[in-house]
């Protein structure tokens, strides 16, 4: 299936590794153009360069989502540099799943108002798209409550009532807005791996509670984000797409 993704512009928050980078290089594989963003310069620069061995423009650069003033001009520069915006994702989460009130901020100020500024910062640049979609990643903890924090899993359901909201209000202009929530994801340097690692008893917990007896792999997350985000599905908005491997059990109405 041609997706139709060949010389759009497309932004990924936390494109540098796992569920972002496979965003990132399945979008360029498929003509795109392409910006990433991480905390690690290191990253950026050795994932940009991966990206232009597809024959794609792309830009990246190292900052702290949560600082308004850095997302915003790394969305405009980006924009600058790739021509346009058609395709915003919003890939970053703090991970605190901590109970404390350090860990509400730290979700708020990454996973909801990363989105939030995300979202404001590239609207002018999408309204001018003709492909223009917004695709948040959410999290099946938004959807019932499991092992992981309160603060974790209630701002990645307010991802989901935020998107659909923006879907309402922004179809007029043919912007389009959904939300991808995958289960567990393992990959190198993940929090999965690194749970793994620290945590034995936690890890055979979670991966016991995987009815297919495994975790996702980021490729299997990614190609739901970039399809949905492409013109191929260009008649889905207010969507919240489920990638779990059966993992949740909640009927989605």
């Amino acid at each position: 299936m041609d997706l139709g993704l060949s010389g759009l512009r497309a932004l990924v928050t936390g494109g540098t590794k796992g569920i972002g980078r496979r965003c990132a290089e399945i979008l360029a594989a498929e003509g795109a153009h392409v910006a990433v963003c991480a905390r690690t310069q290191a990253g950026v620069d050795e994932t940009v360069a991966s990206l232009e061995a597809n024959g794609v423009t792309a830009f990246g650069r190292a900052f702290d989502v949560a600082d308004k003033a850095a997302l915003s001009a790394w969305v405009n520069d980006a924009a600058a540099a790739l021509g346009g915006v058609d395709i915003v994702v919003g890939n970053v989460s703090a991970l605190d799943v901590g109970d404390g009130e350090e860990s509400w901020e730290a979700e708020f100020r990454t996973d909801m108002m990363h989105s939030v500024r995300l979202v404001n910062a590239a609207l002018p640049h999408l309204e001018r798209s003709q492909a223009a979609s917004i695709t948040l990643i959410s999290s099946v903890s938004g959807r019932e409550v499991d092992f992981t924090g309160a603060a974790y899993g209630v701002f990645k359901a307010a991802l989901v009532r935020y998107a659909q909201d923006l879907a309402y209000k922004l179809a007029p202009k043919m912007i389009r807005a959904n939300t991808v929530s995958p289960g567990n994801t393992y990959f190198d340097g993940g929090i999965w791996q690194w749970i793994e690692t620290n945590n034995p008893g936690l890890f055979a917990e979670a991966l016991a509670l995987n009815p297919t007896g495994r975790m996702a792999k980021p490729e299997e997350i990614a190609r739901g984000v970039v399809f949905l985000a492409s013109p191929a599905s260009s008649f889905t908005t207010g969507t919240n797409l489920v990638i779990d491997g059966a993992l949740t059990r909640g009927v989605q109405l």
